[in-house]
């Protein structure tokens, strides 16, 4: 099989019937941390609904990661509590891990095995016997385009299928929640469209996924609900569609040229509001046909007329300054 094929397969048993079931797979309460004095999760409240993707959105230093490690028990909070799959943590983490997979940002698979022996060595780590994971071992490996890599080194692999085989393994003891840290850096489109049709299979079969990213169309195409989280307070939360509905303007018109400081006092009284960062001028407006008919008498800007989208609404909560 190659590269570019994601079989429909799926490597996991069919979900219960959740109807009725109200324990949210992960809730967060009044969550603080702080490190050398510094607030870095300033409570915080979060909580999944079950077979649903929820995405984490924040710019770096946020307090994402720490969110992170806070939820799986790798450590402890200063303040609050965190239910994982029912279980307190970090005082049950172990046993509440048992089912639960992780993509974390960096692959981490060993180098000197293949992509098989990467699977067994993994499967072990949560008790699962020999025969257990060998009759998972194919299902994995259809699920992730690699039955015909499964003897291939790892190092042989391209940048696309170690990402696939790092989804794959987190899936090896078939988890109720999957964490998914930006599980599609550094991939081509090609690569992250086959990924994303392996986590919406996954999303079918009632997993719950909790995704952390910087990409807003990723967010936009896969997640159900979306948590912003800046100086480690949440700050919106909703649906990609009610976050914009709610907090941008309907219409974006794009306008570049050297002739753009001169056209922003004019472009004021055309749009609702408008930004300049470098040499691009973002006009948001509900009324994007007067702004496109000034534009179309002048030869010397170039404009792109858009919907707005998450990564405007991003923008907006959370500044356009860069976060080291």
């Amino acid at each position: 099989m190659n590269d570019a094929t994601v079989p429909a397969n799926l490597p996991m048993s069919t979900p219960p019937a959740t109807e009725g079931i109200t324990d949210a797979p992960l809730r967060l309460r009044n969550l603080c941390k702080s490190y050398g004095g510094a607030l870095v999760v300033d409570g915080l409240d979060l909580e999944l609904a079950p077979g649903r993707c929820h995405g984490l959105l924040g710019p770096n230093g946020a307090g994402k990661t720490t969110t992170l490690r806070l939820a799986l028990g790798l450590i402890g909070a200063d303040a609050g509590t965190v239910a994982l799959l029912g279980h307190p943590m970090p005082a049950a983490a172990a046993r509440a891990r048992r089912k639960v997979g992780v993509v974390p940002q960096v692959d981490s698979l060993d180098p000197d095995f293949t992509v098989r022996e990467n699977l067994l060595t993994y499967g072990r780590y949560f008790g699962l016997s020999g025969r257990e994971i060998d009759m998972r071992v194919p299902e994995l490996l259809e699920f992730s385009g690699l039955a015909g890599k499964a003897d291939a080194p790892v190092q042989t692999l391209s940048g696309g299928m170690k990402r696939r085989l790092t989804l794959a393994r987190a899936l090896v003891n078939d988890p109720e929640l999957v964490f998914l840290d930006e599980p599609t850096t550094g991939l081509d489109p090609q690569a992250r469209h086959l990924i994303w049709q392996g986590l919406r299979r996954l999303i079918a079969r009632g997993k719950t996924l909790l995704l952390t990213t910087h990409f807003m169309d990723e967010a936009e195409r896969l997640c159900d609900a979306i948590s912003v989280i800046d100086h480690g307070r949440v700050i919106a939360r909703g649906s990609p569609r009610e976050l914009i509905a709610s907090h941008i303007e309907a219409h974006v018109v794009e306008v570049y040229g050297d002739a753009v400081a001169e056209w922003k006092a004019c472009a004021g009284g055309l749009c609702q509001r408008c930004e300049q960062a470098g040499e691009t001028l973002f006009c948001y407006t509900d009324a994007p046909e007067r702004v496109v008919a000034e534009l179309e008498g002048r030869p010397a800007l170039r404009y792109l007329h858009r919907p707005a989208n998450l990564e405007d609404v991003f923008l907006k909560l959370t500044g356009r300054d860069l976060r080291d």
